[in-house]
């Protein structure tokens, strides 16, 4: 089928844009911003529309031809709209949803009910004949699915969920604050210094939970291995594996990972439409979020530019000047913002020794390394899935619309997953994580067809024996369909035309060092006053007017829009 297509349509790799490219839009590219912001990924634009709105003059440059960083639709497949990078939408703060009113710029998201369904290849449970395993907002359905396999865990999966809420409603204050700024609590820091932490130190003094089995439960999430915390609730699979998959997802750890716990924690956090832990797809794509905060800033005046990429940044007496484009063309600004990795930021486009040596040597340490394969993947038909088939052909069920974990029926699974990474292979058997946000939006793909969205692990950046080329990244994904094969027959043969992007193909194509979605490991040793680094987590550093406004920033990646928010915040300061 891949092959036919191809015949057909000899050109389907070339990419076509479905976002708005926004290349002089309202005006030329001029010579001098009050802000530059660079990389139009939904942080960067955010970003510029804080600004915008705050009477400054805001020039967005990205270097693709369209905007939205990894929060972009491109049709890779005549008449399929893929959310390329990024895939559901949950932790877009609900603050910046109002302050930017992305709905009146656009912004409409289908909410998904249930969220996770989990097949099962051979039938289980209590009676030998459970099939499934799908949980959802409906708590006495999700006691009833868990029952399948155990009647205490679908006692205890209440508990668990409450606890989480509490320690979610603690701690969930600290991602719109700035995390407190070390170097301006030690001794050596001015009292104007250390004054200016008190907000900061306020958040986290509150972020504590209220009751004491929730601190000893809140510890053990910051520290523990996953399957450790899992263990002391439940004692069956695939419940456990299932909740496991949400402590890894974009992270080269195991749930048997030290730390993991967080991770998981980090994924509970999210909000739609009021609803807390609720997640959605974006009627257009993901890219349509990028296309509603750039409307937002571009009707305040902001000006957005693509094709053009940033070669360096201009310095000069220890302040940052402007950029240099890789035309050769100056643009002049008294605040550069980047919305680049901290890599890319710190120690690709700033001048060769603009940076204290510790400083440099801290960001050289961060881990960027990442497990993750996307395969995108446009059908012809629905997935039937043979442990709850399709009542009628191409009948939308409600497990269609759900994160659907393939491979996970027992954690130790993913676990085998991690070692083959670590080996330096990928994973014979890997994690999938399935999405079909066609079965919600009717705008992604020609009627009776859908797109499936593959989010897969584990993929090392570099492989022990070879390299990833066309023919190592197709084996892979036929691995990966293989598998789909095994829960949904048919697929294969569905299939019209796919997308692999392995470590290298997402760092090469969307600019995220090591193919991290998040900017950088979100391990503890990289986050909140330790993001990306200790000297740089209050979104500034050492040259003056060079702020950071990416997910390498705090709270990183995955919750959109606040590290941009925050930076903006923080520069307007200074630009006063």
């Amino acid at each position: 089928m891949i092959a036919n297509f191809r015949k057909l349509f000899p050109s389907f790799r070339k990419i076509s844009q479905c976002s708005r490219t926004f290349s002089n839009v309202k005006n030329d590219l001029k010579t001098e911003y009050d802000a530059i912001v660079v990389g139009a990924g939904h942080n960067g634009l955010v970003t510029a529309a804080y600004l915008q709105k705050s009477g400054k003059n805001v020039c967005v440059l990205e270097r693709r031809h369209v905007i939205g960083g990894a929060a972009v639709t491109e049709e890779i497949v005549p008449g399929f709209k893929f959310s390329r990078a990024s895939y559901v939408l949950s932790l877009l703060r609900p603050q910046i949803i109002t302050d930017l009113e992305l709905k009146k710029y656009g912004l409409k998201v289908y909410l998904r009910d249930p969220n996770s369904y989990t097949p099962l290849i051979k039938p289980g449970g209590l009676d030998g004949k459970a099939r499934s395993l799908l949980l959802g907002r409906d708590g006495e359905e999700n006691v009833r699915q868990i029952a399948q396999f155990s009647k205490k865990d679908a006692e205890m999966f209440v508990k668990y969920e409450h606890m989480l809420e509490r320690i979610v409603a603690a701690i969930e204050p600290l991602l719109d604050s700035n995390p407190v700024y070390l170097p301006h609590v030690l001794a050596s820091a001015t009292f104007k210094e250390k004054l200016s932490q008190l907000p900061s130190l306020k958040s986290l003094l509150q972020s504590v939970p209220s009751e004491e089995n929730d601190v000893s439960a809140f510890t053990e999430l910051m520290t523990a291995p996953t399957t450790k915390i899992l263990d002391k609730w439940f004692e069956s699979e695939p419940l456990k594996a299932t909740l496991a998959t949400d402590s890894v997802i974009g992270a080269m750890i195991s749930p048997k990972t030290p730390g993991s716990g967080y991770v998981l924690l980090h994924h509970v956090m999210g909000e739609l439409e009021g609803i807390k832990g609720a997640w959605g797809y974006v009627e257009g794509g993901m890219g349509s979020v990028s296309q509603a905060i750039a409307n937002c800033a571009t009707d305040h005046g902001a000006s957005v530019f693509t094709n053009k990429p940033v070669s360096s940044i201009i310095v000069e007496n220890n302040e940052a000047r402007g950029v240099v484009l890789e035309d050769g063309t100056e643009i002049k600004a008294k605040a550069v913002l980047s919305n680049a990795t901290p890599k890319v930021t710190f120690l690709d486009l700033l001048p060769k020794g603009s940076l204290p040596q510790d400083v440099e040597l801290d960001l050289r340490s961060i881990s960027y390394e990442s497990p993750v394969t996307k395969i995108n993947v446009a059908v012809n038909e629905l997935p039937n899935f043979l442990a709850d088939p399709n009542k009628q052909k191409g009948e939308i069920m409600p497990h269609h619309r759900a994160t659907i974990h393939l491979n996970c029926e027992h954690s130790d699974l993913i676990h085998d997953g991690y070692l083959d990474a670590q080996r330096g292979t990928f994973s014979k058997s890997p994690m999938i994580e399935m999405v079909i946000p066609s079965s919600l939006d009717p705008t992604i793909a020609p009627p009776g067809s859908h797109v499936c969205l593959l989010f897969t692990q584990y993929t090392p950046y570099e492989l022990r024996d070879g390299q990833w080329d066309d023919a190592t990244r197709n084996l892979y994904a036929d691995t990966v369909f293989d598998i789909i094969e095994s829960y949904a027959p048919g697929f294969k043969d569905s299939v019209v035309g796919r997308d692999i992007l392995t470590p290298p193909d997402i760092e090469k194509i969307f600019g995220l060092t090591g193919g991290n979605i998040f900017h950088g490991s979100m391990s503890l040793d990289q986050l909140y006053t330790s993001r990306p680094i200790t000297k740089l987590s209050n979104y500034k550093c050492p040259i003056k007017g060079l702020y950071l406004c990416g997910s390498g920033a705090h709270p990183g990646g995955g919750v959109m829009g606040v590290p941009g928010r925050q930076a903006a915040q923080v520069a307007l300061k200074d630009l006063k």
